[in-house]
């Protein structure tokens, strides 16, 4: 009779386990999520940020937290990718890998225009698992998304959601414009910033930077970087530390300035001697006899590419590398002239 018993009892266990595994992912897509998240968590790090501060008592300087975020794990070597700024200004960086271990970090490279740092620890002593990336290019509006971060400092957060529009504009921390940025609903928080969006492939898709919100939390509509952009920043911060772009060599005036007098495009203040632009013959403002600023050349465009105003002359400037011609269109006394221009690098 025990037996009987015992038998019974093993078969309604097993029954229940059964039925528990068979509810643990009531859905495809459920176990989509589980299988994602539990993938890219260990490539998931807490970025904190500290700065020095005057002690208000002892007027001695400390360290003191600023803020702090979220970043991934780029490669084995230690490279970590995170936004700008949540390490801007930052004297000490540290970060939390999923195993709770502690690893100070340096700045490699920081591009403010595009809201990215690569940060940098130990590789050697740190078991570092790389997220796989992804291609921000195949992605549609509704295509399913899962955001990873640190949310007002709650480690290893989980939100899903769809891709709620593309070619989207953001405002970077240096007042460039960010473009084709990725809209989501998932839940993003502050302390989402820097953490992946992924596919559900797993693979990483953009680098989720902030959010459009009356109070400050999560309103259904964030912002992300796409990774393809990541992929192009990524390699020359590393390599270089910022972004090298090639330049004319000149100095413009404030779009303000342009506004002001009524003109549209981009107004040369300086030419630097021994430019390219020099070489060209572009020519900036001058002084006429009675002290008065006469209007030089005014850029409107490079190539093909309209430049209303200085972030549009930059944005133009991107698409090429230093040694490249260009074909810069410039007014001058009410008359359209071109000219070609041999890009240098930056000094």
């Amino acid at each position: 009779m025990r037996l009987w018993r015992w038998l019974v009892l093993m078969c309604m266990t097993g029954a229940s386990a059964l039925s528990a595994s068979v509810q643990a992912f009531s859905t495809d897509d459920e176990r989509n999520s589980v299988e994602v998240f539990e993938a890219a968590r260990p490539s998931v790090v807490f970025v904190t940020n500290q700065q020095l501060a005057r002690d208000p008592y002892s007027f001695d300087l400390v360290t003191v937290p600023r803020g702090s975020g979220t970043g991934f794990i780029w490669n084995d070597k230690g490279y970590i990718v995170t936004n700008y700024h949540v390490v801007e200004g930052a004297r000490q960086i540290t970060i939390t890998l999923q195993d709770q271990s502690n690893w100070p970090a340096e700045v490699v490279g920081l591009a403010p225009e595009r809201d990215l740092a690569v940060l940098k620890i130990d590789g050697k002593k740190a078991k570092l698992n790389a997220l796989p990336l992804g291609d921000s290019g195949d992605l549609r509006v509704g295509r399913k998304v899962l955001a990873i971060g640190n949310p007002f400092g709650l480690d290893a957060t989980l939100t899903t959601g769809v891709v709620s529009a593309l070619g989207r504009e953001i405002i970077s921390p240096n007042q460039r414009k960010i473009t084709n940025v990725i809209q989501t609903d998932a839940a993003i928080n502050p302390g989402n910033s820097g953490g992946p969006l992924l596919n559900s492939e797993g693979k990483l898709i953009g680098v989720n930077t902030m959010i459009y919100s009356p109070s400050g939390a999560s309103a259904g509509i964030g912002f992300a970087i796409p990774v393809n952009t990541v992929k192009e920043v990524v390699p020359e911060l590393i390599e270089h530390g910022r972004l090298v772009r090639p330049v004319l060599g000149i100095a413009v005036a404030p779009d303000q300035w342009a506004q002001q007098i009524g003109i549209e495009g981009v107004p040369i203040l300086r030419v630097e001697p021994n430019s390219p632009a020099a070489e060209a013959g572009l020519e900036g403002a001058k002084r006429n006899n009675w002290g008065q600023i006469t209007l030089g050349d005014v850029i409107v465009a490079i190539n093909d590419y309209p430049t209303a105003n200085d972030d549009q002359l930059l944005s133009a400037l991107e698409n090429y590398k230093p040694g490249e011609k260009v074909t810069v269109s410039v007014a001058r006394d009410g008359k359209l002239l071109t000219r070609t221009i041999r890009l240098a690098a930056p000094k």
